[in-house]
């Protein structure tokens, strides 16, 4: 089964420098590579003479003590928060010390659904529970600074505060974990919602962006072709699972073995929340059936 996404790897981080990749728009990535962060996380300057940051990153001295080097003593008005995965909030409040700036976001983290009985929350540890907002930002609603104005396009799946951010004006959209080049997001119960996820990218394609710079990797080019790509992705991955149940694959254990045995085993704890993503949906569509209610240890069945 061919899959119609392409995607791209190549990205030269440059750790510990900011580097302007449009008029007003400097990236600067932190140093925490792994298999779920790429290269690292990348924290976004915008503007020249009176800044915003968006996303700062992880608690990383190194990446604080770079973010101050490139902010040079210009005033920062607001610091910018697209989710609260612990590789893009927790730095947030000592730069607010630093800087004195407010931190803006859609809210504090939160599942999005709530936990099940007995169940266990595999990603608890990568929420920043502590983070808490100075501005709550609706869909829609605008923050303006010095010769720049972002807009918030809320943008649930990855997860339940997931924000992406329009540079108004410039056709750049600050995507965040939500849409990635180098590669498909983790959309993982309870943090995220496949189904968000799907109607978040539908949202996407009705803007008319003309680039993407995003969490991790490099700039999105053509990002209404390549959000499509993920769309098809996704109903790809939908399919494998329905004929894997179909073939008698009744765990989530079974099913990642079949459909991610070609993929790095480190990233099979991952394949599994995703699988179980994708069957809550099926499972809420009335597609699939499941032992009580979908769980990571559920057996699962076409509905008769």
């Amino acid at each position: 089964m061919k899959d119609a996404l392409e995607l791209n790897l190549s990205f030269e981080p440059a750790y510990g420098s900011a580097v302007e990749i449009a008029p007003g728009v400097r990236r600067l990535t932190a140093n925490n590579p792994s298999p779920f962060t790429f290269h690292g996380t990348n924290s976004y300057i915008v503007g020249r003479d009176r800044l915003a940051v968006i996303d700062p990153g992880p608690d990383d001295e190194t990446h604080l003590a770079a973010l101050m080097k490139a902010i040079d003593g210009r005033p920062v008005s607001h610091i910018f928060i697209t989710h609260t995965h612990r590789d893009h909030s927790p730095l947030a409040d000592k730069l607010k010390t630093f800087t004195g700036a407010p931190t803006v976001a859609e809210g504090p983290h939160r599942p999005a659904r709530a936990m099940r009985s007995g169940e266990i929350d595999r990603l608890d540890a990568s929420g920043d529970l502590d983070f808490r907002p100075d501005i709550r930002l609706a869909d829609g609603e605008t923050v303006e600074g010095d010769g720049w104005r972002l807009k918030a396009i809320l943008t649930p799946g990855h997860a339940a505060n997931h924000a992406a951010f329009a540079l108004e004006g410039t056709g750049i959209l600050f995507s965040g974990d939500h849409v990635m080049g180098w590669s498909t997001t983790i959309v993982a119960p309870p943090d995220g919602a496949m189904a968000d996820y799907m109607s978040s990218l539908d949202k996407l394609l009705k803007r008319r962006d003309s680039i993407y710079f995003p969490g991790h990797g490099g700039p999105v080019e053509k990002p209404a072709k390549f959000v499509r790509g993920l769309k098809a992705h996704r109903k790809m991955r939908e399919r494998a699972i329905l004929g894997r149940v179909a073939a008698g694959d009744r765990t989530i254990t079974e099913m990642v073995s079949n459909i991610y045995r070609d993929t790095d085993h480190r990233l099979h704890g991952a394949a599994g929340l995703s699988v179980l993503a994708h069957l809550e949906d099926l499972w809420e569509r009335g597609v699939i059936a499941a032992e009580g209610e979908p769980s990571l240890e559920a057996t699962y069945a076409l509905r008769a």
